[in-house]
């Protein structure tokens, strides 16, 4: 009782700091806005099947079990919560949830609040979304509750020398379907025997996108029978090396930048410090031809890499790199910064020859001439990407057996 206790005062502290950031970042003032004006529905007794996602990567995860029920049962009602402003404000209109929301701070009130208000069946949680007074209200519920694409590290606070009591309420948990051995290991070492192997299921929607892919004649036009080089989701910390690096590629060559930030003022900052003429996605026509081509808008990117005979993906000179899924699933060998040991696909591909970390100009540069010079060199990396995604896939239908029978 103490621990979740202090447990419920630091959830508390959290809450009331977010309170006082949001009258200076602007996803803080979203985080307590959008709480502070949702009302839930009075328990109707129509049941519901509740999916609780970080964020939208999160979210993504999850959606291929959400689209294997819905598909099974049309008529089962889903209930999808997000934390992050980031989530919900991209897919709060998501066609296959009765409901969307965010989550309410994890207190006592507030998880008995939330399944006061909608009749739970069963309840899904993404990766790492451990909140101890919502799991502790579906247990002495008796909700059967589950974690999809569930991943463990040494480092998690279950197992630190404090760890014990959270630990603890892990094993409550129906059933977790985690993405490697390793995480497999470390949670058998807590003691908890009911767990699954099962991968991560965002590899089932990336593969399935990748064979549904709608043609971007744009893209196609832009090419014009070139080799592609993508840049995707790439920020200043990455681009600051690549553009120096964009006058190795000859004529047979071009290039797509997407961009994490499309604003104005920043895709005028790529044009301007290229070498080489630019246009953007929106006013591109057929009549000139240009060596790159910049992406000024939202969704395309995933559907893009299908054209690439090599990519980037960004962010591993800050966090961390963003989804390389998309790429690879085409068959797309990838480049990305250091920051990248927290994805498991990343770790794997390196070792295997189909993604290169790159830490600099020169490391950069060189893998840039292989790609270009060295035909037999891509084409292996390449194929070494399609069997990796192979392999992958069928962590939904395994969810479902475990579920459902």
């Amino acid at each position: 009782m103490l621990f979740r206790s202090l447990y419920t005062i630091g959830i508390l502290l959290y809450t009331l700091a977010i309170r006082f950031a949001a009258a200076f970042n602007d996803k803080a003032a979203q985080w307590v806005e959008g709480r502070k004006n949702q009302t839930f529905p009075a328990n109707n007794n129509a049941a519901y099947i509740w999916f609780h996602a970080a964020s939208l990567g999160e979210f993504e995860q999850g959606r291929p079990l959400i689209e294997a029920i819905k598909k099974h049962w049309p008529e089962k009602k889903i209930l999808l919560s997000f934390f992050s402003p980031s989530g919900y404000e991209i897919r709060k209109n998501y066609e296959l949830a009765s409901k969307v929301i965010y989550l309410p701070a994890d207190t006592p009130s507030k998880a008995r609040h939330l399944l006061d208000s909608f009749h739970i069946e069963m309840a899904f949680f993404i990766k790492y979304e451990f909140w101890f007074n919502y799991l502790n209200e579906l247990r002495k519920r008796r909700i059967p509750t589950y974690f999809v694409s569930a991943k463990f590290r040494q480092n998690h606070m279950f197992f630190r020398w404090y760890g014990g009591w959270f630990s603890q309420q892990l094993k409550h948990v129906n059933h977790f379907f985690v993405q490697d051995e390793n995480s497999a290991k470390l949670i058998e070492s807590l003691g908890i025997k009911q767990y699954t192997v099962t991968g991560d299921t965002r590899f089932d929607r990336v593969y399935r996108l990748s064979r549904q892919a709608m043609p971007l004649p744009k893209i196609e036009a832009f090419a014009r029978g070139r080799r592609l080089f993508v840049i995707g989701s790439s920020w200043p910390s990455d681009e600051k090396i690549l553009i120096e690096s964009l006058g190795l590629l000859p004529k047979t060559h071009a290039v797509v930048i997407a961009p994490h930030d499309i604003s104005g003022k920043h895709l005028a900052e790529i044009s301007q410090s290229l070498k080489s003429e630019s246009i953007r996605y929106s006013d591109f026509n057929e009549q000139k031809d240009y060596n790159i081509l910049i992406i000024d808008n939202i969704g395309l990117l995933s559907s893009i890499y299908r054209y690439a005979d090599f990519a980037w993906i960004g962010g591993g000179f800050g966090h961390a790199i963003h989804n390389i899924q998309e790429a690879v699933a085409y068959g797309c060998p990838v480049m990305f910064g250091p920051n990248y040991h927290r994805f498991a696909e990343a770790v794997d591909l390196i070792k295997l020859g189909g993604a290169f970390e790159v830490n600099s100009t020169n490391k950069l540069n060189e893998m840039i001439r292989k790609f270009i010079h060295e035909p037999g060199f891509r084409l292996k990396a390449s194929e070494v990407c399609r069997l990796y995604v192979g392999n992958q896939i069928g962590a939904t239908d395994k969810i479902m057996a475990v579920v459902f029978g």
